[in-house]
């Protein structure tokens, strides 16, 4: 049986993969696992609710918070706020949990659920799977007033602006900054922060209406913040994406600075300021290996984990890092959150841009991306990927080729019967070269029609 829970939560079609039932279900037996005694022992629970913009997050978040308060757990309702604010949320108000509506950089028709434990940490696996393992279960229903009460939290907004401001403190003033709220759920807290902390800000993808979330605006779509940058004489754009736990930007010319570049670009401020612990940076194996090469040049190691923002934060809280994240702009800045946070990069990258005097795409011009390219490989069995010896080898023997150059990277998907041919090399037409040949090798040896 598939694991109920992703890499990032619960995750599907609005109403039909995510239902009401499933998220009150689902939020019951939450409570039950993250309660500890809980209600059930005299103690009464809290937790925070947020959501992105997205229509059905208006139902789903009800849904939510009613199997909690059904549960004997006292719920904030926070509203619209970043998954980040309500990670921080639960660690200020201490509450025993926290839980988050949205699909990320999904398009409209997707939610989902992300769930936090005390301290506003994400749920480990085993965590995950007792939960699923009690849905259905029959336990004894609190009444009277055991219930759980729901209150409005007006407030939260302010507590995470006033913790980003805390988080980096330094002026803005003079800098000119175009922000892309994705028009999803930083779309009035992110001008915000950089209004108050001195910016010139101008906004792109700020008004949602519960439809537009993503909707050609955005991390995932870059270009219309490229051309407002351009066309507005800023500094520098920042892009959110539908629940601003990620985040891209734009130099002065329009070019993107992706992930990769912005943890280079942080990862030498902190060294420089001594706030990177171990002078180590964690990436995933999907990081550019131009970030590798760039940072080695500067003595700082880098360290890489599995794809997905979880792996990366269970290495940094393990090892005792302070900065990591990934290309996609998933970047963690453990002193100051436990997850990672769109609106904190892009301010703390901004505080660099002014406290350094130096444009965005000097700074960004640190590391040099080799060319990558993705190929993905469809209808095959992703499981004897690592198996196959006709496949091994000609990865081996790719990766001779290449040498110090360049790199390859097969990963299986998560969801799919896919397998992703990754290769770098010192030229486009190299990489697109070795990965086609690879692609071509792993469609015939595990083909699901042969």
């Amino acid at each position: 049986m598939a694991r109920l829970f992703g890499t990032d939560g619960v995750r599907g079609l609005a109403n039909k993969d995510i239902t009401a039932e499933l998220a009150l279900d689902l939020s019951v037996a939450v409570a039950h696992e993250l309660s500890g005694q809980g209600a059930f022992g005299g103690h009464r629970s809290t937790a925070v609710v947020g959501r992105d913009p997205r229509a059905s997050g208006e139902f789903l978040s009800m849904a939510v918070m009613a199997g909690l308060a059904s549960a004997g757990v006292d719920v904030l309702d926070a509203g619209v706020l970043p998954t980040p604010a309500i990670a921080y949320l639960t660690q200020r108000m201490n509450a025993e949990m926290g839980a988050m509506l949205s699909a990320s950089h999904n398009a409209m028709p997707d939610n989902g659920l992300k769930f936090f434990a005390r301290g506003g940490h994400k749920l480990p696996d085993e965590i995950e799977d007792r939960i699923s393992g009690r849905l259905g279960s029959a336990w004894e229903r609190p009444t009277g007033p055991a219930v759980g009460r729901i209150r409005p939290f007006p407030r939260g907004a302010e507590f995470y602006i006033e913790h980003l401001l805390t988080a980096v403190p330094g002026r803005l003033d003079g800098l000119r900054v175009v922000i892309d709220g994705a028009h999803g759920a930083a779309s009035v807290v992110g001008p915000e922060v950089f209004r108050r902390a001195g910016a010139t800000v101008d906004v792109i993808g700020g008004e949602p209406d519960g439809l537009n979330i993503n909707d050609g605006y955005g991390s995932t779509h870059v270009a219309q913040l490229q051309e407002a940058v351009r066309l507005r004489g800023a500094d520098m754009g920042v892009a959110f994406d539908g629940d601003a736990d990620r985040c891209l930007a734009v130099d002065a010319h329009g070019h993107e600075v992706d992930g990769d570049q912005i943890m280079a670009i942080l990862a030498l401020s902190m060294r420089e300021q001594g706030r990177l612990a171990q002078d180590t940076l964690v990436a995933t194996v999907m990081s550019n290996l131009g970030l590798i090469q760039a940072m080695q040049a500067q003595g700082i190691h880098v360290v890489q984990t599995a794809v997905g923002d979880r792996y990366v934060l269970e290495e940094m809280r393990a090892r005792g890092y302070s900065l990591g994240g990934e290309q996609s702009g998933h970047v963690i800045m453990l002193e100051h959150g436990t997850t990672g946070d769109g609106v904190l990069t892009a301010l703390a990258l901004a505080q660099r841009v002014v406290s350094s005097g130096t444009p965005l795409h000097e700074l960004a011009a640190v590391m040099t991306r080799l060319p990558q390219v993705l190929v993905n490989v469809r209808g095959v069995d992703k499981n004897r990927v690592d198996s196959d010896e006709a496949v091994q080898a000609d990865v081996a023997a790719v990766g001779q080729e290449l040498g110090g150059q360049g790199r390859v990277l097969l990963r299986k998907s998560g969801t799919e019967p896919v397998v992703r041919v990754m290769v770098e090399a010192d030229t486009e037409e190299r990489a697109r070269e070795y990965a086609d040949r690879l692609a071509s090798v792993v469609s015939e040896r595990l083909s699901l029609h042969a």
